[in-house]
C-alpha cells in the first residue's frame, strides 16, 4: 500500500508545543540564578508544608489563592526580606506548580508531593511579564539576568508564553520556551504496523523488521562504576567530593541523551512510515519488580518510546492504538488463533501444535497486536480475553481478532 499524497498536502494545525535551548551564562548570571532557584525551592517547601500542617492538625483546607496570600505577607516580614531580592515571577509560578502537584495526587495521576532539594535538578518559569523578547534579533532577556546567551538549534515562528530555566545535575543550563507553534500533518497513510516492545531488541514490527537496542547504560556501566568508587572514597562534601560527582552526574547525562536522541529518531521514522501504530499496554511498573530484568527494562526506555508514540502519532495525525495488557499476544498464533496454556519466557520460538507454523516470539506477538489493533480501531473499546468471574458465575466475553492477517 502506497502513501496518499495528492489531498492532504499543505494541511496543518497549530498546537503548544515546547522547544529546549542550552544557554551559557555569564558568572553574574550564574549566581543570580543560583538565588532565583534558591527562592523557588523555597517558596515551593513551605507551600506544602503548610497544607501538609494544615491537612494534620485538621485545619481548612488551603488553595492556591490561600496559600498566595500568606506568601504575600510571609515576604513583608523583615527576616525574610531576601524573598524581594529575585523577581518574583518563579516564587508565584512555585506555588502554581504545587497547586497542580495536589491536583494530580487527589485525582490519583500521581503520588504525594515531596519536598524540592538543592542537590536536584533545579528550575524556574517566567512569564510574559517577566521576560522580553525580541524576534528579529532572537534575543531573550530575563527579569534580573538580562540577555541570554542561547544556542538556538532550531527555528520557531511564535512568540514563547513561558520561559522555563532549568540546571540539570550535571551544571548545564537550558532555557524551555513553551511556544504555539503550526505543525504540518503528514501525508495520509493507510499502512499500519504492530510494534512489541522487548528487551534483547527495542523493538519487533509486524512486518518482521527488527529494531537493534543499543543497551546505552550497558556500554557505559563500567565507566559509571568506576566514577562511582573513585566518589564513594571522597570525603563527602570536599572539593574533591563535589568534583566527582559531577563527573558521575555527566556520565549518567551522557547515558540518558543517548537513549532519547536514538529512541526520538526511531519513533519518528515510524510515524512517518506507517498510519496506523498498534502497541501493547505493558505494565512497566509491575515488570521493573524482577530484579533479573529490572536494569535491562529500565536501559531499554521502552515507556519513553511509548510515549513519544503516542503524543507524535496525534500530532502528525496518525492513529495510536493500544490493546489491552492482558491480551496473550505472544501465546496466540496468528495463522489459526491456537493459544497455548503456557509459554516460557526463555522460548523464543515455537511451532503451532494445530497449524505447525514455525513462528518467532515476538513476531508473532507483534502481528497479533497489529490484528487486535484493527479490531479495537473497527469495534471501538478495549479487547480482554475471555475470564470468568467467580462472584456472579458469569463469563465475560471479549471481541476476538480475526484469525488470519492479511
Amino acid at each position: 500500500m502506497g502513501l496518499d499524497f495528492a489531498p492532504h498536502t499543505g494541511y496543518s494545525t497549530s498546537v503548544k508545543t515546547r522547544f529546549k535551548f542550552r544557554f551559557y551564562p555569564v558568572p553574574r548570571q550564574a549566581k543570580e540564578l543560583a538565588r532565583v532557584f534558591g527562592c523557588v525551592r523555597f517558596a515551593y517547601n513551605w507551600g506544602l508544608r503548610l497544607r501538609s500542617d494544615a491537612y494534620r492538625n485538621g485545619k481548612k483546607k488551603i488553595d492556591y489563592h490561600k496559600s498566595s496570600a500568606l506568601w504575600t505577607n510571609l515576604k513583608r516580614e523583615p527576616k525574610f526580606s531576601w524573598l524581594n531580592e529575585v523577581s518574583c515571577v518563579p516564587t508565584q509560578q512555585a506555588l502554581r506548580h504545587l497547586q497542580v502537584a495536589f491536583v494530580n495526587f487527589f485525582e490519583k495521576r500521581s503520588r504525594y508531593p515531596s519536598f524540592k532539594s538543592k542537590h536536584g535538578p533545579q528550575s524556574a518559569e517566567y512569564t510574559t511579564s517577566a521576560f522580553k523578547w525580541d524576534p528579529a534579533k532572537r534575543n531573550l532577556v530575563l527579569s534580573g539576568l538580562g540577555r541570554l546567551r542561547i544556542r538556538w538549534s532550531r527555528e520557531f515562528e511564535s512568540s514563547p508564553s513561558t520561559v522555563t530555566i532549568t540546571k540539570d545535575c550535571a551544571g548545564r543550563y537550558f532555557a524551555t520556551l513553551c511556544l504555539d507553534e503550526a505543525v504540518k500533518k503528514l501525508p495520509k497513510s493507510a499502512d499500519a504496523v504492530g510494534i512489541d516492545f522487548g528487551v534483547s531488541r527495542l523493538a519487533t514490527l509486524s512486518s518482521g523488521e527488527r529494531i537493534a537496542n543499543p543497551k546505552h547504560f550497558r556500554c557505559r556501566e563500567r565507566k559509571l562504576a568506576r566514577a562511582q568508587r573513585i566518589l564513594a572514597r571522597r570525603k563527602k562534601g570536599s572539593g574533591r567530593w563535589r568534583r566527582q560527582k559531577l563527573k558521575v552526574a555527566r556520565i549518567h547525562v551522557r547515558i540518558a541523551d543517548s537513549r532519547k536522541d536514538y529512541l526520538d529518531k526511531v519513533t519518528t521514522g515510524l510515524v512517518r512510515r506507517f498510519g496506523t501504530i498498534c502497541v501493547e499496554d505493558l505494565n512497566l511498573r509491575g515488570m521493573v519488580q524482577n530484579r533479573c530484568l529490572a536494569k535491562s527494562i529500565s536501559d531499554t526506555g521502552i515507556g519513553m518510546a511509548v510515549r513519544m508514540l503516542e503524543y507524535k502519532a496525534g500530532r502528525y495525525g496518525r492513529k495510536f492504538v493500544k490493546i489491552d495488557r492482558f491480551w496473550p499476544s505472544s501465546k496466540t498464533c496468528h495463522v489459526c488463533g491456537h493459544r497455548l496454556e503456557s509459554l516460557d519466557l526463555s522460548v523464543r520460538e515455537w511451532d503451532c501444535p494445530e497449524c505447525k507454523a514455525h513462528h518467532d516470539r515476538d513476531e508473532n506477538a507483534a502481528k497479533n497486536i497489529l490484528a487486535v489493533g484493527h479490531t479495537v480501531t473497527a469495534r471501538g473499546g478495549s479487547v480482554r480475553p475471555v475470564r470468568a468471574t467467580a462472584r456472579a458465575g458469569k463469563t465475560r466475553r471479549s471481541v476476538n481478532p480475526p484469525r488470519r492477517v492479511s
